[in-house]
């Protein structure tokens, strides 16, 4: 056998180096709150706090604001980097709110939250009306379940605000044709409402969708190809926690789920995933930074 490394020798294919990583990047950095994004430089990670009544993962806090602000401090001191603040269930067959009752649910969480930490508070709405209400009282950036494509306020609110939007691509309702070309059609359509707008390139991070309207079987090879998505030169953020798909390969229950979310979350970073939206913080943290030291190159020992 030639172990060679010299010309004519067999040498290992390195993973991508982090200057690879950063150059897929348009803008490579982003700052939200006073806070830097470096995107490429390591997985950042966003904790989820649904204030719902019926959270189809059980951790909806029931819309009473004090539950909502414990989590955020536990969260932050978990080493969360984002709070996302979510008033609607967006499981499968719920129920859609009307913007009001949106709002009813989210604003006391939302300022009891934004009273308790200095990190930045995404709200996961697609309402315009909701969006400008929450940016109002303190909200950072935007997370739409419909990449803009709900309500056609939703990119001028974003716009005018000078806020980031994470963009979802949401197959509910669409056609399959396949399934890196869906979700890249999703994206481009996003893509050139925020244009449209007014919205930069900078402020915009993707997210596929995982569990919005695909099979199990299109979870699991959405997060073998997400490096096909790296042709958009932009973040990619991905949201598999405690989903069904997991469980249905598990064969686990909703709160038995955290090693299926850990082994995806770690596949998600080899795959170039830059934000994780997950529920279990402190557990996820340490999963991104195992498998940021070994993705991205940066770590030494000290």
């Amino acid at each position: 056998m030639n172990c060679s490394t010299e010309p004519g020798g067999v040498a290992a294919s390195p993973l991508p180096s982090d200057l690879l990583l950063r150059r897929r990047y348009r803008s490579p950095e982003l700052t939200i709150r006073g806070r830097r994004f470096a995107w490429g430089e390591r997985t950042y990670i966003m904790a989820i706090i649904n204030v719902t009544p019926d959270s189809f993962s059980g951790d909806g806090t029931g819309g009473d604001p004090a539950k909502a602000a414990e989590l955020a401090r536990r969260f932050e001191a978990a080493g969360a980097d984002i709070i996302d603040i979510g008033a609607e269930s967006s499981r499968p067959g719920a129920e859609p709110l009307a913007a009001e009752v949106e709002l009813d649910r989210l604003m006391p969480s939302l300022v009891a939250v934004r009273a308790v930490t200095n990190l930045p508070i995404s709200v996961d709405t697609y309402h315009a009306t909701t969006a400008r209400r929450a940016l109002e009282a303190g909200a950072d950036m935007l997370n739409d379940i419909w990449g803009l494509r709900f309500d056609p306020e939703m990119a001028r609110v974003a716009a005018e605000a000078g806020v980031p939007v994470v963009a979802m691509h949401n197959q509910r309702g669409r056609p399959f044709h396949e399934l890196i070309a869906d979700i890249a059609c999703g994206f481009e359509a996003s893509l050139a409402i925020a244009a449209d707008a007014g919205i930069p390139p900078s402020r915009i991070i993707l997210d596929p969708g995982f569990g919005f309207g695909w099979t199990p079987e299109q979870n699991l090879e959405m997060v073998r190809r997400l490096r096909e998505l790296w042709r958009f030169d932009l973040p990619l953020l991905l949201g598999p926690s405690r989903k069904s798909t997991i469980g249905l390969v598990l064969d686990a229950p909703v709160d038995q789920r955290l090693e299926g979310t850990a082994a995806v979350a770690a596949l998600a970073i080899a795959g170039g995933v830059d934000i994780l939206r997950v529920h279990d913080v402190e557990q996820v943290v340490k999963v991104a930074r195992m498998a940021d030291a070994v993705v991205r190159g940066r770590w030494r020992a000290q």
